[in-house]
C-alpha cells in the first residue's frame, strides 16, 4: 500500500505520519506539492495521485498560515490537481488530515463535502480558538462514529482516546444561516467521528476539555463515503505509549499509543478494498 505524505514549506508533522505508516508495513513516500504540480522539479521527480492508495495531509503551518490556515496549500493543490483529487476520492481511496491537514481539507472543499467529492467553495471553516491563543496540551476524544468512517473501524463506539491538540485555529463552524440543518446532516449521516470530552465521556464539557469552542465539541468529521477524514488533534504524536504525558508516572500500559488504531484502521480498509 502506497501512501503519499504530501508536504510543502511549513508542514512539520510529516515525519511522525510517515513513521506511523512505515511501522505498520505500508510504503509511505514524502511528496512535495511541487511534484504534483510538475513545477521546479528534476527529471523523474514528478508524481501522480494515481500512484497511491492513501493521501495524507500532515500537520504544521503550511505557507506560514498566511491568509487562513491551510488556504494557500489548498488553493495551489486545487488549481493543479483538483480533478485528480476528486477522482481519487470517488474511487474510494483514503484521504486523511490532522490539524493543519484538516484545515487544508476544509479549504479544498473535500470536507464536509455535503453534496459532492469536492465543493467549489469551502462549506465550513476552522476558526480561531475562543481563547484567542494557541492551545497545546493533551485532549480527550470520544469516538462517536457508528461505523461509517474507514479511519476508525478498529475503534469501539464511545471509546475515549487521549490525543494531543496543538492549534490556534480549530473551532469547527458552519454557515450561520444554514448551520442547524447542516449540523443535523452531520449527525444523521454519521459524519461526526470524534468529539472532545471530559474523563467521564461528557461531550458537552466546556473549555479546557474543548480547546477551541467548536459547537457540539466536534473534533473530527468524515465525508459521506467514509474514506475522507479530518481531525484537529494529532494521533501521529501518540502512536507509541511512551509519548503519552502520563507514561512515566504510570509505568503501565501497552506499547500501543492511543493514535495507533487510526492508522491500523485505514490500512485495513485499503487492504480489503484494493
Amino acid at each position: 500500500m502506497k501512501v503519499c505524505v504530501l508536504r510543502m514549506e511549513g508542514t512539520n508533522c510529516e515525519q511522525e505520519t510517515f513513521d506511523a505508516f512505515r511501522r505498520l508495513g505500508a510504503d509511505p513516500e514524502f511528496v512535495h506539492l511541487k511534484q504534483l504540480e510538475g513545477r521546479d522539479t528534476l527529471a523523474g521527480e514528478n508524481r501522480s495521485l494515481d500512484d497511491y492508495q492513501i493521501l495524507m495531509f500532515p500537520g504544521g503551518f503550511s505557507a506560514g498560515d498566511y491568509v487562513r490556515a491551510g488556504a494557500i496549500f489548498a488553493a495551489r493543490m486545487k488549481a493543479s490537481s483538483g480533478r485528480d483529487l476528486a477522482r481519487f476520492i470517488d474511487e474510494g481511496k483514503a484521504v486523511g488530515g490532522f490539524c493543519n491537514g484538516f484545515q487544508i481539507m476544509v479549504e479544498l472543499g473535500i470536507l464536509p463535502a455535503f453534496d459532492s467529492a469536492m465543493s467549489e467553495h469551502p462549506e465550513a471553516v476552522l476558526h480561531a480558538n475562543d481563547s484567542g491563543r494557541f492551545e497545546c496540551r493533551p485532549t480527550l476524544l470520544k469516538h462517536v462514529n457508528r461505523g461509517k468512517c474507514a479511519w476508525t473501524g478498529k475503534l469501539e463506539e464511545n471509546e475515549i482516546r487521549l490525543i494531543p491538540s496543538a492549534h490556534a485555529e480549530g473551532k469547527f463552524m458552519l454557515p450561520a444561516e444554514r448551520e442547524r440543518g447542516l449540523y443535523e446532516r452531520l449527525f444523521d449521516e454519521d459524519r461526526i467521528v470524534f468529539r472532545y470530552s471530559d474523563p467521564s465521556g461528557d461531550v458537552e464539557a466546556p473549555y479546557p476539555y474543548n480547546p477551541n469552542g467548536s459547537k457540539f465539541n466536534i473534533a473530527g468529521i468524515t465525508n459521506d463515503g467514509g474514506n475522507v477524514f479530518g481531525l484537529m488533534p494529532h494521533p501521529e504524536r501518540v502512536f507509541f505509549r511512551n509519548t503519552h504525558p502520563d507514561w512515566y508516572r504510570r509505568r503501565v500500559g501497552p506499547e500501543e499509543g492511543d493514535g495507533r488504531k487510526i492508522f491500523e484502521s485505514v490500512l485495513e480498509y485499503v487492504m480489503k478494498r484494493f
